[in-house]
């Protein structure tokens, strides 16, 4: 089993980068949690429920996300979305 002090960077396999984990907030209260699309087939449709539950708990959400899954996030999205967001949920559809 992987250790869970590392994390894989999920941006692009073929260069991944080993990082310490960012210890998780205690809570989500007061934060903004960026709602990621990776631009699969249902994705949106997934998010939507994920929303819908976080805004019913009156949490703050931001949708981001890239167009299509055929390509790695550029470098400055993922910075825009770093600064825009204090914790993202990666929306997979598969």
């Amino acid at each position: 089993m992987a250790s869970m002090q590392w994390m894989r960077d999920p941006t692009a396999e073929t260069s991944s980068v080993k990082r310490p984990r960012r210890a998780p907030p205690k809570s989500l209260a007061g934060l903004t949690i960026g709602l990621f699309d990776i631009g699969k087939t249902r994705t949106p449709e997934f998010l939507d429920q994920v929303e819908k539950r976080f805004n019913e708990e009156g949490l703050k959400t931001k949708r981001c996300g890239k167009p299509t899954n055929a390509k790695v996030a550029t470098p400055e999205n993922l910075q825009k979305i770093a600064s825009e967001v204090d914790v993202v949920l990666i929306g997979l559809s598969d």
